[in-house]
């Protein structure tokens, strides 16, 4: 384990609290969308210190997009849930090419 890799799995672990947060009444805006700017900043972490510290691992290049991937999908589709057919049609084609990039 590396720094590297244990940012890219905390990115995970925060899509729950991110998705929890996101149905919280009072001020789970504030939280869920906090969550999500933290977990861009452990993205940006995680793949600059790798490479500075030269230690890019088969986990980290397997996980990082994944954990992207994950966290995207995860507020494409809350979003879509909250908001309805306007924002459900641009998450679906977002999510389709997701899945055909990574197949």
């Amino acid at each position: 384990w590396n720094l590297p890799n244990v940012l890219t799995l905390m990115r995970v672990l925060l899509i729950p609290p991110f998705a929890i947060g996101f149905y919280l009444p009072s001020h789970g805006n504030l939280i869920s969308g906090s969550i999500f700017i933290l977990a861009a900043i452990t993205d940006f972490w995680d793949g600059y210190l790798a490479r500075k510290w030269n230690i890019c691992s088969n986990f980290g290049a397997f996980l990082d997009p994944v954990a992207d991937k994950l966290m995207v999908s995860t507020a494409l589709v809350l979003l879509a849930g909250q908001e309805g057919l306007l924002i459900a049609v641009p998450s679906t084609m977002i999510l389709a090419r997701e899945i055909a990039v990574s197949a």
